[in-house]
């Protein structure tokens, strides 16, 4: 538990070909099913202040109550996920603290001295999320998300389909914005 952030909520791994991160954690770790996005829409993302097209693909699927979330970058646009990347990187990168006053999360952590790295939005104002410049080795970024609007409920889907996941159905596509 951070004294800061909460608990977390998310773990969340960049990886260079989502595909056989699914079949890895389905296989080997028994996890799933697996919420895809093949094409994330973002209504904005910055990286360091400056506009980004970034186009991803996200797969989310819950250990117990963690979420595990797979990042594949579509694109070479300016992100954390491609600093990462570039650097030799694949792997966990992030973890992620949720909240429904996110405006106030965001606003301490900035109070508190930490940086933006990149940030969008998904879903409306009520989408909002952050990932603070803070990786001193790999996979510490800290990412904080906004689940007072669509993602909460979406987020607590994916956790209730893996309770009692039979291995039945282990990727499910996921037509629209939510991650």
């Amino acid at each position: 538990m951070s004294r800061i952030f909460g608990a977390v909520r998310q773990n969340g791994y960049v990886v260079r070909d989502i595909q056989a991160a699914m079949t890895h954690w389905i296989k080997v770790m028994g996890v799933g099913p697996w919420y895809y996005i093949d094409r994330v829409t973002t209504d904005w993302f910055r990286y360091r202040g400056q506009d980004s097209a970034v186009e991803m693909s996200i797969a989310l699927a819950n250990s117990g109550d963690l979420q595990i979330e797979l990042i594949q970058q579509r694109n070479d646009a300016p992100s954390l996920y491609k600093e990462f990347l570039d650097a030799g990187h694949e792997g966990l990168q992030h973890m992620s603290y949720w909240s429904h006053d996110y405006q106030a999360l965001y606003d301490k952590a900035i109070g508190l001295g930490y940086k933006i790295g990149h940030e969008g939005q998904i879903g409306g104002d009520k989408g909002r999320f952050a990932y603070f410049d803070t990786e001193a080795h790999p996979g510490t970024i800290i990412e904080i998300s906004d689940i007072s609007g669509t993602k909460g409920p979406f987020f607590d889907k994916v956790r209730q389909a893996a309770m009692n996941w039979d291995g039945s159905r282990p990727i499910r596509e996921v037509g629209g914005a939510r991650s």
